[in-house]
């Protein structure tokens, strides 16, 4: 999968407390495919993550959400945690920011907690996603076919449940990131969904 991304720009959409490997992980395999990633953030300077029960370390915010278009990424990465989605998600500017990839048609890939952000910019109805469990309902409320796998594509969209999935979140991610944009008719909505176990 090597330069499979060549040429390709990634948003990295995150607030203070994402789940830190959610980020560093896919960022690292983003980077070996040959993609070049920005971490854009309505934090300021630079932005914190967070190690399972702990703070963790502190990260460069390479574009603010205010200076951000969506219209310069190819795809967008949306990590988990607890506290990084519930503040994305009562951030306006960041959900439309989240729901032009969408309208786009352009691929996204959210893990653990960070889907739920994608409840906000009412982009899952209609879709099979995964997530972290305790979000599952929340999910079903706004139309999603929630299933517990360790990855699942729709039409574009990626979706993992936890850390311990991540190697295979990353290797779906890439591959929808290099096949780009998506047709975000009604009839590829309701087409089945892949699931991988």
């Amino acid at each position: 999968m090597a330069d499979s991304l060549q040429g390709k720009q990634v948003a990295i959409v995150v607030e203070n407390g994402f789940e830190q490997v959610e980020l560093t992980s896919p960022r690292d395999a983003l980077h070996q495919a040959g993609a070049k990633t920005h971490i854009v953030s309505p934090a300021g300077g630079q932005v914190k993550g967070w190690r399972e029960t702990e703070w963790g370390d502190s990260f460069a915010v390479d574009v603010t959400l205010d200076a951000a278009r969506p219209d310069e990424y190819d795809a967008l990465l949306l990590p988990g945690g607890v506290m990084n989605p519930d503040k994305l998600r009562r951030n306006a500017k960041a959900v439309g920011f989240i729901k032009a990839f969408f309208d786009a048609g352009k691929p996204v890939a959210a893990i653990c907690h960070g889907p739920w952000v994608l409840i906000e910019a009412d982009v899952v109805r209609g879709r099979t996603v995964t997530s972290f469990e305790s979000i599952k309902t929340d999910l079903k409320n706004a139309g999603a076919n929630w299933v517990d796998r360790e990855v699942v594509v729709d039409n574009g969209l990626v979706t993992s449940r936890k850390p311990d999935d991540i190697p295979a979140f990353n290797k779906k991610m890439i591959e929808e990131f290099a096949e780009g944009v998506h047709e975000r008719s009604e009839a590829a909505n309701g087409r089945s969904a892949q699931l991988t176990t």
